[in-house]
């Protein structure tokens, strides 16, 4: 996990759970401008708890934006790229902020809670960065309420997530669609948001609530969780979860600098409406992408790791790796990289060059673990 360097550990923000982690015995690590529990026992034991169990992650430095009025819809359009138009109230979408140069500002969630009013979800070492932009943007008066210091976010994931949580709400969790979401009672606690989300691939909900009700909905799902062994998970953990979804992470994977074509974003990137740089974005569309992000599995052992070189049967650099670990499930290296568009394809042979070796890997499909 790539911790965001911080030459001042007294600037560091605290989650309103800083307290209970500790006691839980997590290794505090600082992250994204917080400090954060990095794992609490080892990382493959909370990943395999989420894989095949329930697991519970702290990620209340997270950003949380709220857009309200009869113009949030068109600053929405205007800043994201996917099309939120779409949208119902109870629906809920993944997007990007595109710049002005062909790269990526954040990528997001965008919730409609009603007509006139959406949640935004941005990375939390992105949350002044984020607000700066779509600040900016906001001509019409948009009402825009940056709320991420006073809201904190569970995810709770894993296939048990289901009756993990059922006896704590009347929402029937296991109808609830993929990126659907219902602001209910919870634990006894008015107005949480449910979201049938998550960053893992092993199915789960996130759960948004102010900070004065957080330590009592932790506490109860721990409560209601005990019987099928919920266990706490850190961001080492995360980390491998997601890059075995090949999911991307800001500031690895993607960034200022990144054409999001390239980035496997096509999908959220809707021309039928106007938005920053679509104009650029389609011409490089229609021009076709020169390098592309793709799964790398290991054949030789070994762990490519980011800022790794990927060559080509001749020698040449073709590439680099963004994001690499050993997947726990598959109990391989895997790496996500960007690689010039030739050597793209599925079951393509390459070599990554970890300690002045060429060590043998191939292209594979996302995700890694089915």
């Amino acid at each position: 996990m790539v911790s965001q360097p911080t030459n001042n550990m007294e600037n560091l923000k605290k989650t309103v759970l800083y307290d209970t982690h500790q006691k839980l015995g997590a290794k505090m690590v600082p992250f994204a401008g917080y400090m954060m529990p990095l794992r609490y026992s080892s990382d493959i034991e909370e990943h395999m708890a989420v894989r095949n169990g329930v697991g519970v992650f702290d990620v209340s430095h997270m950003g949380e934006f709220f857009l309200r009025g009869p113009k949030a819809i068109d600053l929405i359009q205007r800043v994201t790229s996917n099309d939120a138009s779409k949208l119902f109230d109870g629906k809920a979408l993944y997007a990007y902020l595109p710049n002005e140069t062909g790269g990526v500002v954040d990528d997001l969630l965008v919730y409609r809670l009603s007509e006139e009013e959406y949640m935004l979800v941005v990375n939390a070492s992105n949350i002044d960065k984020d607000w700066q932009w779509i600040t900016q943007y906001n001509t019409e008066g948009v009402d825009m309420e940056n709320a991420s210091d006073r809201m904190s976010l569970f995810a709770v994931q894993g296939p048990k997530a289901v009756e993990a949580l059922q006896s704590l709400t009347d929402i029937s969790l296991q109808e609830m669609k993929f990126y659907t979401f219902e602001t209910r009672k919870v634990a006894g606690i008015d107005g949480v948001i449910v979201s049938a989300t998550g960053y893992t691939g092993a199915g789960g909900f996130e759960l948004y609530v102010n900070n004065e009700h957080a330590p009592a909905l932790w506490d109860a799902i721990f409560q209601a969780g005990a019987a099928y062994d919920i266990k706490p998970v850190g961001l080492g953990a995360r980390d491998t979860l997601r890059m075995e979804m090949g999911f991307c992470l800001y500031g690895n994977d993607i960034d200022d600098a990144t054409c999001p074509l390239e980035a496997g974003l096509g999908w959220v990137t809707k021309f039928t409406k106007p938005f920053t740089n679509a104009g650029q974005l389609k011409e490089r569309k229609e021009a076709g992408a020169k390098q592309k992000l793709v799964g790398l599995l290991m054949e030789d052992k070994g762990i490519p790791r980011s800022g790794y070189e990927v060559f080509n049967q001749q020698d040449e650099v073709i590439g680099r790796i963004t994001s690499g670990t050993q997947s726990p499930v598959l109990n391989k290296g895997i790496g996500l990289g960007y690689v010039m568009t030739d050597y793209s394809k599925p079951d393509t042979e390459v070599l990554v060059g970890i300690r002045n070796r060429r060590l043998k890997a191939k292209v594979v499909k996302f995700p890694f673990v089915k």
